[in-house]
């Protein structure tokens, strides 16, 4: 498969999203496991990796600046700010002056001197998107990141976003159980030649080859509670008899659960790129070879009627999960 284009840098298709590690699902993994997995993801020729303030409360950026300083020419590094802890608390702060602290931290813990591209975590409801991206612009012109970019935001906090500085790419949350951003942030992100980076394209493991299973959340699992309805009961179930029918498509077209889920994000459009993140080198490798797979328009047209969105049991997000978020909904989770 082909490089895509994420602003100004090329890149492979299939990135690495490195919130698991330190963060949200089950227990994070040592410093010697991270030190392997992230060398490891360099070595089969990952090239864009993905992080955040907020995964493992900067744990996860620091890992990355410790273990791939030496190889920093290597790969294009995003991440993200506005959305943190604070006292314990997740909080969302996208005043300029939050902004460029959390830069100037998040340069220290990466052992670098320049972010690629470096989002807005999450949309402020008490900050103009405008005043934002003007400080992010701010960092551009000072050299201390090369672009832009925008997650879980709607197609018109984009276009605003725009008016101001170009945007790199918009990251929502996109795969056969999440199919937001077909209702119109996919558009917009082409109207505007900005990437659409999909995270999330395993269903936050609910298309995983050893099949899911909801009691083996860990203790600290955010899928445990109800912050991701549809990977819980009484949603999970329902929704795991429309996996069993991906599973017969990947069987037919020779590939892994997982590598179906991602091939079939990719094959959605030239300005889509994923970055599945993982704890497991195994996986790692798994998820590379999604971009072998040839998935015939015939099965992606299978795929999107098994997972039309209508049939996907439970909301997206929490009540609390979705206020943080501008991403459009489809009229009936609302």
């Amino acid at each position: 498969m082909q490089k895509r284009a994420v602003g100004p840098f090329s890149i492979n298709p299939v990135g690495l999203g490195c919130m698991n590690m330190m963060h949200a699902y089950n227990e994070p993994i040592s410093e010697a496991e991270s030190d392997a997995l992230l060398n490891r993801a360099l070595d089969l020729g990952y090239d864009f990796l993905d992080t955040a303030t907020l995964y493992g409360f900067g744990e996860s950026e620091r890992r990355i600046g410790k273990f791939l300083k030496h190889r920093r020419d290597e790969f294009i590094l995003a991440s993200k700010c506005v959305l943190l802890f604070r006292d314990g608390k997740r909080v969302i702060d996208a005043r300029p002056e939050s902004i460029i602290a959390a830069c100037e931290a998040s340069l220290e813990r990466l052992q670098t001197d320049v972010i690629d591209l470096y989002y807005m975590h999450r949309p402020d409801p008490n900050v103009p998107i405008e005043d934002s991206v003007g400080a992010l612009s701010r960092l551009v012109e000072q050299g201390k990141i090369r672009t832009i970019g925008l997650s879980e935001m709607s197609a018109d906090m984009l276009r605003q976003a725009a008016a101001v500085h170009p945007i790199a790419a918009m990251q929502s949350e996109y795969s056969l159980i999440a199919r937001n951003p077909e209702i119109a942030v996919m558009e917009a992100c082409r109207e505007l030649g900005t990437a659409l980076v999909s995270f999330s394209p395993v269903g936050r493991g609910m298309f995983s080859q050893e099949p899911l299973n909801p009691d083996k959340y860990g203790e600290n699992d955010m899928r445990r509670g109800n912050f991701f309805p549809r990977l819980a009961e009484p949603h999970f179930s329902e929704n795991l008899k429309l996996v069993a029918g991906a599973r017969r498509i990947a069987d037919q077209v020779g590939c892994s659960l997982p590598q179906l889920a991602i091939a079939w994000v990719l094959a959605k459009g030239e300005e889509v790129v994923t970055i599945p993140g993982t704890k497991d080198i195994e996986h790692l490798e798994d998820n590379w070879g999604a971009m072998e797979v040839e998935l015939p328009d015939s099965y992606v047209a299978q795929l999107d009627e098994i997972f039309a969105p209508e049939k996907i049991a439970g909301p997206r997000y929490s009540e609390m999960g979705q206020k943080s978020v501008t991403t459009e909904m489809y009229e009936f989770e609302r």
